[in-house]
């Protein structure tokens, strides 16, 4: 039955090509959306110039915006003068022009006129009253308005805010959630009208207090961003190379709408420029964009701003030791103990900063979004901290901490004096979240996860702490693989070793899975309950046998590799891999000969090997092979070829599954899917597809027409001229005459025909003679130890 409510989206405009505007019309590109992307009218004669610098720009941005180049064609750049009226067709506007209340009024009386009566029209404002802004349009169009924020860089941030005003239809909501999670992959949480609404007003609250506490424990600014990174399991840009990226510029104007229009939030004092902030904007130092902030680069030195001294001086972001072991305290209540026991400025500069934060959030919660999981997620998502505040407190110990915070507040510490509201202090609050759902002061009681149809598709959807994932009921398991079910109908294997690495023990599973599947099941899926997909061979494994000189392990387990590739390729029921973030080398060669791939946009993939100084041997060179002889169509085949060689031979990584595509790694034919939470149930979906068109597995091939001995020797002339101007060394010459040797199916005569056996066995027999050589292992040695490849 059709879904007549269902929200289509065949036309986007976006009003504003800066640097908001541009970058989410590249995202809706991505997801093959038409895009019409407005600026002001060009005063060089070439009314849409502005738009088409933007877009000139974008391409240029790195991290790339675009999936792939091509997406930019999905992109029409149009102007507020001329071209008003191809608004008319557009489904969904979002406007995403400069903070201004003033301009965002003007521009909607300029276009109201043109808004088709069904489109949702959205402001991408990061903070701006949602009501205020309806003000400016017709009561007609006040019921599909509403805010969308987007956060920075819209491609690969999660969270996407949506704001209601007072005349909001609830249904354009649903509908636009729906697109948001589905079409565009994103997290989204619904937020109150309130300044900055939830994840830039705890962001940037927490920010003011960290810039506070900095000051008052005198510490440097490259010591605290060492204390706030990675080391609290939060972004690695910390707190002020953060601020370097944001722009400087750019946070003092939000401080400033937070001062302007939250005089009566208890914190209202610290809503301020600190007087450092204003003196390097007077400079021009504001951050990345002008190659000097926080920090800057001489040479190829980091350098910091000394505030003493007034001068930058080398960056240092070295911890007191004593620090250090508190910081790798796996039990997180243990250790808070010790972050609020110790006397040394670092740990009680750790202790300030997230007993203001807890404090804050607490009191806010309800002022600012509905439980306190929408509150975490929109953290996590939009700021990219592994746990949000109150994850972290829950974790900790929620009458420890709050006892600690209410001592400090009595004690005048705190930088408010606004008590912890009665719900956290109830004597039988021990967390807020729970498996039924999250609390919300609303109601005083657990709200559970919203329950739009889109969210059918999550099998497995981002959990908070005190939420539990049931996977399934086990088929199989050995130490390297568990295969399990939903449904009794299709089977799902997950790796379980170390970033998902592949070793004896997977290779096992996966051959003994697949033979349970052909027997009891309608399909065999590889998916991963954690990203990354595979980050290869286990080089550990590797690294242990070469040290014992025990060879005959190794020759039996590139044999069972390419086995287990096999089986995976002419399994009697579909394979579908289910792909998300990093699949390389032998994760690479897996996901290449699945019947089907099913891969999230953000997977990077790619046959790395030469980085260690071996080749794919796990089928990955026979598979480019096959796949030039079939793309040449019996035409001239070494263009294709070439293209595959480079992409061995310069250990080429995807940029997305779209570039993985054009690269070659996925097949026209495999899916790409925008959320990873609906990885899974794509996955899932495709395979039984498959099973219900009768599938049966391609036939091994015997007729793989190669370029032979001609093949090689262009490969080679091209090595030799690398080798003489000094791009490649002598071994990396040897790996790539290998590479090209197996891909032209070995010194035999151009237009011969090989197997799929002769092509395997090229590659076990050079992979084999690379592991013996000194070079190979050193690069082996150096990655484990550093990694990172070694040019030897």
């Amino acid at each position: 039955m059709v879904n007549e409510d269902r929200f289509l989206v065949r036309k986007v405009a976006v009003l504003g090509s800066g640097v908001m505007g541009s970058q989410i019309a590249a995202h809706l590109a991505n997801a093959n959306v038409d895009v019409i992307l407005f600026d002001l009218p060009g005063k060089d004669g070439n009314l849409n110039g502005v738009v088409q610098k933007s877009l000139a720009f974008l391409q240029k941005l790195e991290p790339t915006p675009f999936s792939v180049k091509s997406k930019v064609n999905y992109i029409t750049p149009a102007n507020y003068e001329t071209n008003l009226d191809l608004l008319e067709n557009c489904d969904l506007i979002i406007e995403a022009i400069s903070e201004r209340m003033d301009w965002k009024k003007d521009l909607y009386q300029k276009v109201s006129s043109h808004i088709a009566k069904h489109a949702i029209f959205a402001t991408n404002t990061s903070g701006l009253s949602i009501n205020t802004l309806a003000e400016a349009l017709p009561n007609h169009l006040r019921q599909n308005f509403c805010g969308i924020h987007f956060f920075n860089p819209p491609r690969y941030m999660t969270l996407v805010e949506i704001i209601p005003q007072n005349s909001t239809n609830v249904k354009i909501l649903d509908q636009l959630e729906t697109f948001l999670t589905t079409t565009l992959g994103k997290g989204v949480v619904r937020a109150k009208d309130t300044p900055n609404f939830i994840a830039n007003r705890i962001g940037v609250f927490s920010m003011l207090a960290t810039m506070h506490h900095t000051e008052q424990f005198k510490l440097g600014f490259d010591t605290v961003d060492a204390l706030t990174g990675t080391a609290i399991g939060r972004a690695k840009s910390a707190t002020y190379r953060t601020l370097d990226v944001v722009g400087i510029d750019t946070l003092a104007h939000v401080i400033k709408t937070m001062g302007d229009t939250l005089p009566n939030d208890p914190w209202h004092n610290y809503f301020k420029v600190p007087t450092w902030i204003q003196a390097l904007i007077s400079k021009g130092a504001i951050g990345q964009k002008v190659g000097a902030g926080v920090y800057k680069k001489e040479g190829k030195e980091i350098q910091v701003i000394d505030l003493e001294k007034q001068a930058y001086r080398t960056s240092n972001q070295e911890l007191d030791p004593s620090i250090q072991e508190i910081l790798k305290i796996k039990d997180p209540t243990e250790k808070f103990k010790q972050i609020i026991k110790s006397t040394h400025p670092q740990a009680q500069f750790l202790w300030a900063i997230f007993r203001d934060l807890f404090h804050y959030c607490a009191v806010h919660l309800e002022d600012i979004c509905e439980n306190a999981r929408d509150l975490d997620l929109a953290v996590r998502w939009g700021y990219g901290w592994t746990f949000g505040p109150f994850e972290t407190w829950q974790a900790s110990g929620w009458k420890m901490i709050t006892e600690a915070i209410q001592s400090d507040i009595s004690a005048g510490k705190a930088l408010a004096k606004t008590p912890l509201p009665t719900w956290v202090t109830d004597s039988n609050r021990v967390a807020v979240h729970f498996a039924d759902g999250s609390y919300a002061p609303s109601t005083n009681a657990n709200a559970p996860r919203r329950q739009l149809p889109v969210y059918l598709r999550q099998h497995y959807p981002e959990k908070v702490l005190g939420e539990k994932h049931s996977y399934g009921d086990t088929i199989f398991e050995n130490e390297g693989v568990r295969l399990w079910t939903k449904d009794a109908e299709i089977g799902i294997l997950s790796f379980k070793s170390k970033m998902h690495a592949v070793g004896s023990d997977v290779l096992d599973g996966v051959i003994e899975s697949v033979k349970i599947a052909e027997q009891k099941l309608k399909g065999l899926v590889i998916w991963q309950t954690e990203p990354p997909f595979s980050a290869g061979a286990n080089l550990a494994q590797v690294t242990q046998a070469l040290q014992s000189n025990n060879f005959s392990i190794l020759e039996k387990m590139v044999k069972r590799f390419q086995e287990a590739s096999m089986t995976l390729k002419h399994s009697l029921v579909p394979t579908v891999a289910a792909v998300q973030g990093l699949a390389l080398g032998g994760g690479c060669e897996f996901v290449m000969h699945c019947g089907k791939a099913v891969a999230a946009l953000e997977t990077y993939m790619g046959l790395v090997e030469v980085g260690v100084g071996l080749l794919p041997a796990g089928g990955g060179c026979k598979e480019f092979a096959l796949r030039a002889a079939k793309d040449a169509k019996g035409g001239n085949i070494f263009p294709f070829l070439q293209k595959y060689f480079e992409n061995i031979a310069m250990a080429k990584v995807s940029r997305s599954a779209e570039d993985a595509k054009e690269l070659g790694y996925l097949r026209p034919s495999d899916t790409i899917v925008f959320n990873p939470n609906e990885l899974l149930y794509v996955a899932i979906a495709e395979a039984k597809a498959m099973y219900e068109t009768g599938y049966r597995p391609p036939l091994k091939s015997k007729d793989i027409i190669v370029t032979g001995k001609g093949g090689v020797a262009t490969f080679k002339a091209a090595l030799v001229n690398m080798l003489a101007g000094g791009f490649i060394s002598e071994h990396d010459f040897n790996i790539g005459t290998k590479v090209a040797t197996i891909l032209a199916g070995g010194e035999i005569e151009q237009g011969n025909s090989v197997s799929d056996e002769w092509l395997l066995e090229l590659e076990y027999r050079f992979f084999i003679e690379l592991l013996k050589t000194e070079k190979t292992q050193q690069r082996i040695e150096y990655m484990l130890k550093n990694g990172k490849p070694l040019r030897n």
